[in-house]
């Protein structure tokens, strides 16, 4: 099966992502822990996280409560719970409304994460663009105007044509990378000005996104059977519309005076820093991995799909199932985490990468215990086979994830952090859309159709096999340890021209740190 690209923001990923912005927030003077009125001392301040609510005030008057209604509403209502929904939602979408083939959908899936890929783009715009004199609102205003505009398009026009179908999912998944870039930013931000927050305003990012998955996952099946997938999907208009709340409440500094003619002189730094980081050796040899690793981890989810919902083929699950077997599979996903933070995170990159490639590859073979219904001879109800396959499949996917994760927080110059992490994110999400397109191929090639799965067994095998590839290039990562150094001295401590790009852009780094891992749109 297929595993989106994490959408969590926990652990080692973090606190390697927040010494970045550390290190560009020099130059601001951070506020001190509150000493006195909320919280009495630090031991209070420490006790205060063991408290929900007497925590979440603590965020509210120290970062505004607008800034806390708008990390739970993008991480955990439009991420968390809407993009489980949408997940289940548009498989259904494709498959019922649609009537496309797998491998039609499987492609259609890959096109609308295309903005995801942009990410950057998005990120230099909120940062170097601002409109009406502010940064930040007007993006979520404009977010929520196109997620409102593409679910309602959806699900009012129920035989609406393939191509204005897709152009919309494209719109509705924009629309959600646009408010993600943007309160990536604000969290950012925040980070800087209150560093002795840093890791609560990570954890509430984190604690809102798996919250809003369970929820997300567990009710979808339900919703989809009571109205149908367009109507699923005109429900998440809902999200989209808090979304265009947020920027109509957030608290944000007004700068009428900004002068617009220096954005294209901004935007040329950028650019010049970036291309002259991405020919460093360290830098361009584990993109090519990281890259070919997510592209041949060949990604057949949809054919996984309409076999599951087969009445005859396959094991003809219930809508109500489905979202529950996703559900369980996210359950895998948090233990990736756990896992990793606890007993991994001080492996070394080459020695991890290549166990979670060679166990990936293994692990998929459970989907072809699956198909040939072999799970029946042991015994084993193909419902809780599912359901293993599924939460072992996230699991994995997650300890493959996180080293990765982590190293690209490690290939990013000073002065220019927040946008090279999100380019370098980009080529990922570059490596699962060729992912996706290869596995459409591969379902075309082997004939597997709506009602065709003879060949399913076959994509699986070859999918399995092809995993193992990557692990010729493993020389290309560096055989230090996750806490060791990658760049050189001069990228780490920068230059003039790096210096002087990181005071004009007010902190470029605060563009894109957390959720880049999301993916998939919704």
């Amino acid at each position: 099966m297929m595993i989106p690209p994490l959408a969590s923001q926990v652990s080692q990923d973090e606190e390697g992502m927040e010494e970045k912005i550390a290190l560009a927030g020099e130059g601001k003077k951070p506020k001190e822990p509150p000493e006195e009125g909320l919280l009495d001392s630090n031991e209070g301040y420490q006790l205060s996280r063991w408290s929900p609510l007497r925590w979440f005030r603590m965020l509210a008057e120290e970062t505004h409560w607008s800034f806390v209604f708008g990390v739970i509403t993008v991480y955990g209502i439009s991420q968390g719970l809407g993009g489980a929904i949408y997940r289940v939602a548009t498989d259904y979408y494709w498959k019922d409304v649609q009537m496309v083939q797998p491998s039609a959908a499987q492609v259609y899936q890959g096109i609308t994460s295309i903005p995801w890929i942009v990410k950057p783009l998005w990120g230099l715009l909120t940062d170097v663009l601002p409109m009406v004199g502010y940064r930040r609102r007007p993006y979520f205003i404009l977010s929520g105007l196109l997620g409102i505009t593409s679910m309602l398009t959806l699900s009012l026009h129920r035989k609406l044509h393939v191509l204005f179908a897709l152009l919309a999912l494209t719109g509705g998944s924009a629309s959600v990378a646009i408010a993600d870039v943007t309160i990536d930013a604000c969290v950012a931000e925040n980070g800087i000005s209150h560093p002795f927050l840093a890791a609560d305003m990570q954890s509430l990012c984190g604690l809102s996104s798996s919250i809003g998955r369970l929820l997300g996952f567990s009710f979808s099946g339900l919703l989809i059977h009571a109205i149908g997938s367009a109507g699923v999907l005109g429900l998440l208009s809902i999200p989209s519309a808090l979304v265009l709340l947020v920027g109509v409440m957030l608290k944000e500094m007004h700068m009428p005076d900004f002068v617009y003619g220096e954005v294209f002189q901004k935007l040329q730094q950028a650019s010049e820093k970036m291309w002259k980081t991405l020919k460093c050796p360290p830098v361009w040899r584990p993109c090519v991995y990281m890259y070919v690793s997510l592209a041949l981890s060949l990604n057949i989810q949809e054919g996984m799909f309409y076999w599951y919902t087969d009445q005859k083929a396959g094991p003809s699950f219930s809508q109500e199932t489905i979202g529950f077997i996703y559900s369980i599979g996210s359950v895998g996903s948090l233990l990736g985490v756990l896992l990793y933070q606890n007993i991994l995170k001080d492996y070394n990159f080459r020695g991890l990468l290549f166990w979670s490639q060679l166990i990936s590859a293994f692990a998929g073979m459970l989907d072809l215990v699956l198909v040939l219904r072999l799970n029946l001879k042991f015994g084993l109800p193909d419902y809780l086979f599912a359901v293993i396959d599924e939460s072992v499949t996230q699991l994995i996917g997650r300890l493959k994830w996180m080293p990765l994760l982590v190293l690209s927080t490690k290939l990013c110059p000073s002065g220019i952090e927040g946008t090279f992490f999100a380019l370098l994110m980009s080529i990922d999400n570059f490596g699962l859309l060729t992912s996706s397109w290869g596995g459409g191929l591969l379902l075309h090639l082997l004939k597997v159709t709506r009602t065709e799965f003879d060949n399913l067994w076959a994509a699986i095998l070859i999918r399995n096999i092809i995993r193992v590839a990557p692990l010729v290039l493993l020389f290309l990562i560096p055989a230090s340890d996750q806490n060791s150094t990658i760049l050189p001295a001069d990228m780490l401590n920068g230059n003039d021209n790096g210096e002087a790009l990181e005071e004009d852009m007010h902190e470029m780094n605060d563009i894109e740190l957390v959720s880049l891992v999301n993916r998939t749109g919704y």
